[in-house]
């Protein structure tokens, strides 16, 4: 399976019209119990709908296409490539409320690499779409793993949850860590303690 169809949000349906969108936004307010057309809220539905074409810009990218500039005169570095700390900002399928928290991505190359910024671009990318973190952590290591062929891959995630801290169960400074392990970072456990070692 390629991994523009593992991207591809299922059963894509025909996109709403902005109007349409904003309307429902209104439908959401009175909802509430607000009145969609006081002074306070009459551009609310325009400022929702362009703030969703921000969270959401991810279903209109290609993260292979971020990935396909590499550079393979490496000089025979064969160590951990590691951004840490990459911040995201993304937001559960489930609730809508947004996930926050860090990434650590890394990777350990075979005969190329690839601009460090594009590592931390893949996790917006991934991000910037309505998530699970389970998936999200999956979809980035899967596609790095694809695209560049390293010898392996390794994705951690510690983020927040606000369906968890601001609703339900209200646990506030909770946080959700998950991985995704691939090649040597699955095989072999000197190399997955050295990338554990370095994001601690």
């Amino acid at each position: 399976m390629s991994i523009q169809n593992k991207i591809e949000p299922a059963d894509k349906v025909l996109k709403p019209s902005r109007e349409e969108a904003e309307e429902a936004v209104k439908t959401l307010i009175s909802w509430a119990g607000d009145d969609p057309t006081r002074e306070g809220l009459i551009e609310t539905p325009k400022r929702v709908v362009k703030s969703y074409e921000e969270f959401y810009a991810g279903y209109d990218q290609d993260p292979a296409e971020i990935l396909s500039k590499v550079f393979e005169e490496i000089e025979g570095y064969d160590e951990i490539v590691l951004v840490k700390n990459i911040l995201l900002e993304s937001h559960c399928e489930h609730h809508m409320v947004p996930i926050v928290g860090k990434a650590h991505v890394a990777y350990l190359p075979d005969k190329r690499v690839v601009g460090l910024s594009k590592l931390a671009r893949v996790v917006d990318l991934f991000a910037k779409r309505l998530q699970t973190q389970e998936t999200m952590t999956a979809q980035i290591a899967d596609t790095i793993d694809e695209v560049l062929k390293p010898k392996g891959v390794a994705v951690v995630i510690d983020a927040e949850h606000q369906c968890m801290s601001s609703r339900g169960v209200s646990k506030k400074g909770a946080s959700t860590i998950t991985s995704r392990m691939i090649g040597v970072f699955r095989d072999n456990q000197k190399s997955r303690m050295e990338f554990m070692n370095l994001i601690a």
